[in-house]
């Protein structure tokens, strides 16, 4: 929520270029964390920052920084799509995606956002500024066998869901149905189940997906469905 003015992009003023960087974090604590080691360097400096997607959305163009350091999970929406709608406003603007999460359909969005970078919040300090230095200075920091991965995603569409593969045909029901908002009464009367047998069905599910909350599991359904829709005859049958 503050700016800075300062030089151009790298490399347009003075014989030392200095890096202009924004930070999009939603914990001040990190952001703060991030500005002071990446402001310790003496070669980069932070131009603005922000804990909201759709504010950093319309200041980045405006500040045009040299690179963009973006939480991948922000409360209304996802650095990815701030790094979408950046880049196509100014494509010279580098896209760092920053996770807590190593997932690889947040990994396959950022790549397709055009994000020149993806590190998780784990990675040592230099490490990071490293990153930063290079993207900065043109270079992407995607292993090259992920890119290869996302060609061939492209080429021949989506794998199955990696999350949801390992559930039996009336575990999907069940995941589907609570995707839906039923209750354990609802999926009963919808599949002729006992209630009682729904509440295990459930709880198996949780268990396999790895989540605590029905919510939890009605996110991964939605993403699932979507999944789906994008395949080749976009279809869920023969679960």
């Amino acid at each position: 929520m503050w700016e800075v003015d300062g030089p151009g992009r790298a490399g347009e003023h003075g014989e030392r270029p200095v890096i202009r960087v924004y930070l999009l974090d939603d914990h001040e604590l990190v952001r703060r964390g991030t500005r002071e080691l990446l402001e310790s360097q003496g070669d980069i400096v932070v131009v603005g920052e922000s804990g909201l997607a759709q504010e950093a959305a319309r200041r980045i163009p405006a500040l045009r920084p040299d690179v963009a350091v973006l939480d991948q999970r922000l409360p209304d929406g996802s650095g990815v799509e701030v790094c979408r709608q950046v880049r196509s406003v100014d494509p010279a603007i580098a896209a760092v995606i920053l996770t807590s999460y190593d997932e690889d359909e947040a990994l396959f969005s950022a790549i397709m956002a055009g994000a020149a970078g993806y590190v998780l919040k784990q990675v040592r300090g230099n490490d990071f500024v490293e990153t930063v230095r290079r993207v900065a200075a043109g270079q992407s920091m995607l292993d090259p066998a992920v890119t290869a991965q996302v060609l061939a995603r492209l080429r021949d569409g989506p794998p199955e869901d990696s999350v949801t593969k390992h559930l039996t045909p009336k575990e999907h029901q069940v995941l589907d149905l609570v995707g839906e908002g039923l209750t354990n009464r609802q999926i009963a009367e919808r599949l002729e189940l006992a209630e009682k047998t729904v509440k295990n069905y459930v709880s198996t599910v949780l268990g396999k997906l790895g989540v605590e909350s029905r919510t939890q599991a009605a996110i991964i359904a939605t993403r699932q469905h979507e999944t789906e829709r994008r395949r080749p005859g976009g279809s869920s049958a023969g679960r």
